[in-house]
């Protein structure tokens, strides 16, 4: 919201030497936080000036400019005895200027920009020659000063219904010498999308009793009479049972002048405001929503039918906006429409809150018009707003809650403004259909304030402040108090927020910051200490975190090479996606964290090894069509609540990582090493490890990693943890990767749902350690880690380290065969054991792995 100081100051008190930012600084303690400022950015003389003479000259270009003596004042005007560009008979001080712009003439006031001042965009200006002439300064068009696009002409006074002295600050006349403060409105807050609701906030803050310019007991508002301009709701398609419009103020206005423009104060005031002036009509109905919050529609009487419907659009209805655009409109959205009064014909006239269209607008022939001051829903509104990706200044309001009071304030005062700025006559026919919903009351123990801010606030600071923010307050026992909320905070539904709003004005300042203490037997749970050792191990390694969007599409499907029936191509699909290329919430992380590792290559960084952690979800599982759906405030039964979380998809915790170029840097050790399959391998059997588990490691053949150079983790329980390896070549060639690019991904909560076998109710052995080796024959085809199972079990308790320190193929072994060594460890937790003993448990284990896998030993 752009709050521009000079207008504020019309409502409030606001010291003439304020300072902007400081300012700034004081609604950012309430919760307005700055997101702009915008101040002068006009410097030096600029001044109006009253062209003297103006001669038209021709050049060979076919351009005619306008040769202009200019009288700019005393102070700035050229003496006689020594002018710049000196004219025959000049008998008055003045300046030489050349203008190409042809909408003025000798006698009128202009605005003079001279040598030394410096123009929006850093346009310094100087004398200079130019057609034959010494042009002494710059007579300046709006968009030259920012006060519009219009550049068709230079600026003339009487054009704006200004007038002046030669020599007169232009500055200052025009406005330009202003502050407007860009604030953040949060999405709760509709009413501080308003001037009275910035006023209100700052009378507060400062202490200053408001004076409310939108209340009906201060503004003057019209009686409904019975012949009003018809208006009918038919709402046969209410959201959530909530009808899209509970309100509709109509008020007449009839004889306008069709030539009268816009005051230059209003236009100025708008584009402060960021809004571009259009015609007097127009800008009154934008000048009343910027003050007062209630967005307004000025309809033509004579293209009007006889009478008004708002009512819901029929599925596969079109109609075209005001930015030319055809829609077909949807059965929730709400129409205003009109129809004969044989209850035949009729047409749409607009998106309610959202946008109007071309059939009944106000033109330059227009002379009656009818004052739409309506209050609509505002889910009805955002969706309509959301689903045709129009965003308005009128649904921007609407969607965060309009005054459902304000409607007939500010239908007057729209009215009584076109009556004075267009000649028009107000007509006492008013309509008005609905009544705005009973308030709020709501119970607030003054005790319970201080709990919850920790600021021990008295029962009269608590009543101040809510009175404060328009709150009426009843005392109804020992610091009980019932608080009746104004209409205009829709956001105010329950004690707990009149706490945040006692917080909020109170100063956030008083809130101190002391750190909780965690209470006896609590702390980080079992998934937070589990992320935290993982995160903690892949950043030792040299990981970097990151973070990104979980929005994918079915083409990213394609390039990981996902087969038609893989479950992790079942998405779900977003009703409302931010883009819609990428309308899908991603099943693994792989598939958005390769976008980074391509980013951060093509920004020049080719040894790249990041990680994400984070949810991914499915559709495998739910049931068709969406879930079930109830009003805000019901409490689902048991057998409700087991159909809302059937249809909630499932939502495992992952961890990925992705390793590109090197994992061993080069330098004075070495040439350094690529990152292999097996750098993630064992990062993956490490994060096992560090979480007390144990996993077992089989090579596997799935997308999107390379058929012969990836591994699957199965866990004791036989649930798979995930897959590392090295990415198949076509995926890489498809997503921009490297050659070679490693990664891995595992279900986090499967490895949770493991018994952590750290647990151990034994005793540490200060016994010494005796160890074995054996060198075993077995077929090539045999995984290792197979036969490294089956020696731990053979050997028994006492075997406390089985390490693999050789793999041999060669001629020596018959083909088909490999030779695998291990290095058994043995300890026993109450004596030394002897070597025969260790012997024995070695002979053990090798007798097992000869029975089970026809294993050999080799001399």
């Amino acid at each position: 919201m752009r709050v521009p100081l000079n207008w504020l100051a019309d409502y409030v008190d606001l010291p003439a030497d304020t300072d902007p930012h400081a300012l700034a600084a004081e609604f950012a303690s309430i919760g307005l936080e700055e997101e702009d400022f915008f101040g002068p950015e006009i410097t030096g003389p600029l001044v109006v000036g009253r062209v003297l003479e103006l001669v038209k000259e021709e050049h060979s270009n076919g351009k005619t400019i306008n040769w202009c003596r200019v009288d700019v004042g005393p102070e700035h005007n050229e003496d006689l005895d020594d002018p710049k560009d000196p004219q025959p008979g000049e008998e008055r001080p003045s300046r030489g200027i050349i203008c190409g712009a042809h909408n003025f003439e000798a006698g009128d006031l202009i605005v003079a920009c001279l040598p030394g001042a410096v123009l929006p965009g850093d346009f310094a200006i100087a004398a200079r020659k130019t057609y034959g002439h010494i042009s002494d300064g710059m007579i300046c068009s709006a968009k030259e000063l920012g006060l519009g696009e219009d550049h068709s002409g230079i600026i003339v006074l009487k054009d704006l219904g200004l007038t002046g002295e030669p020599g007169d600050d232009a500055i200052a006349l025009l406005g330009l010498d202003q502050v407007t403060l860009d604030v953040n409105v949060t999405p709760d807050r509709g009413y501080q999308l308003s001037m009275r609701g910035i006023a209100r906030e700052y009378a507060q803050m400062k202490g200053q009793t408001f004076t409310d310019i939108g209340s009906a007991e201060v503004a003057p508002t019209n009686a409904a009479t019975d012949d009003g301009f018809p208006v009918t709701i038919e709402d046969s398609n209410p959201i959530n049972e909530v009808a899209g419009c509970d309100q509709f103020t109509a008020v007449q206005v009839t004889g306008l002048d069709p030539q009268a423009k816009t005051p230059f104060w209003m236009q100025r005031r708008l584009q402060q405001a960021g809004m571009r002036p259009i015609s007097l009509t127009v800008d009154v109905t934008n000048y009343v929503m910027l003050e007062l919050g209630q967005p307004l529609h000025a309809y033509d009487t004579s293209l009007l039918g006889d009478e008004i419907v708002v009512r819901r659009a029929n599925a596969g209805e079109k109609f075209t906006t005001l930015d030319d655009v055809e829609r077909t409109l949807d059965s929730e959205g709400l129409l205003i429409t009109d129809r004969g009064a044989d209850g035949q014909g009729g047409k749409i006239i607009g998106l309610a809150g959202v946008m109007g269209g071309a059939d009944v607008e106000v033109n330059d022939q227009t002379t009656d018009v009818v004052i739409e001051a309506a209050h609509f829903d505002p889910i009805s509104i955002a969706r309509t707003s959301r689903r045709y990706k129009l965003s308005s200044e009128a649904s921007r309001r609407f969607e965060r809650g309009v005054d459902p009071k304000l409607g007939p304030v500010a239908a007057r005062r729209c009215a009584d403004l076109l009556v004075e700025l267009g000649g028009g006559t107000l007509s006492p026919a008013t309509t008005q259909v609905g009544q705005a919903p009973e308030p709020t009351v709501i119970e607030l123990p003054v005790e319970r304030v201080a709990s919850l801010v920790g600021v021990q606030y008295t029962t009269a600071e608590v009543t101040g402040l809510l009175e404060g923010i328009g709150a009426t307050i009843d005392v109804i026992g020992k610091d009980r108090l019932a608080v009746t909320v104004p209409s205009w905070r829709t956001d105010i539904t329950d004690a707990v927020d009149l706490i945040e709003e006692v917080a909020r004005t109170g100063g956030y300042d008083r809130i101190p910051s002391i750190q909780p203490a965690a209470r006896a037997g609590k702390g980080l749970t079992v998934a937070q200490k589990a992320r935290r050792r993982i995160s903690n191990l892949l950043a030792a390694d040299g990981f970097t975190e990151v973070l990104s969007y979980p929005f994918t599409n079915d083409k990213r499907d394609d390039q990981l090479r996902l087969e038609a029936d893989d479950v992790r191509r079942k998405h779900v699909r977003l009703a409302n996606p931010m883009s819609e290329d990428l309308p899908l919430m991603r099943t693994n992380l792989l598939s958005t964290l390769v976008d980074l590792v391509v980013r951060n290559q093509g920004r020049g960084a080719k040894d790249v090894a990041l990680f994400e952690t984070g949810l991914v979800s499915t559709s495998a599982g739910l049931p068709e069509g969406p879930g079930p759906r109830h009003l805000p405030g019901y409490h689902p039964t048991e057998a409700e609540l087991d159909k809302i979380y059937a249809s909630v998809p499932h939502q495992p915790y992952h961890y990925a990582g992705i390793i590109s170029g090197n994992a061993e840097m080069p330098g004075v050790w070495g040439k350094g090493r690529r990152a292999e399959a097996t750098d993630v391998i064992d990062t993956v059997r490490r994060i096992v490890a560090v979480n007390g588990l144990e996993v077992t490691v089989e090579a596997d053949q799935i997308a999107p990693w390379h058929p012969g150079r990836a591994a699957k983790f199965v866990l004791a329980d036989g649930q798979v943890l995930g897959h590392a390896g090295e990415l198949h070549p076509k995926v890489c060639e498809n997503l921009g990767l490297p050659a070679r690019t490693v990664g891995f991904e595992i279900d986090l909560d499967a490895l949770l749902a493991q018994e952590d076998l750290r647990a151990w109710d034994g005793a540490l052995s200060t016994y010494p350690v005796s160890r074995q080796d054996v060198a075993l024959i077995v077929d090539a085809e045999l995984p290792t880690q197979t036969l490294a199972a089956t020696l731990r079990e053979g050997a028994g308790e006492e075997l406390e380290l089985l390490e693999t320190f050789d793999l041999y193929t060669g001629d020596q072994l018959p083909e088909g065969k490999k030779s695998l060594a291990f290095r058994l460890t043995f300890r026993a937790p109450d004596r030394t054991l002897k070597a025969d003993e260790a012997s024995a448990m070695r002979e053990a284990a090798t007798k097992l792995a000869a029975e089970r896998h026809g294993a050999e030993v080799r001399s």
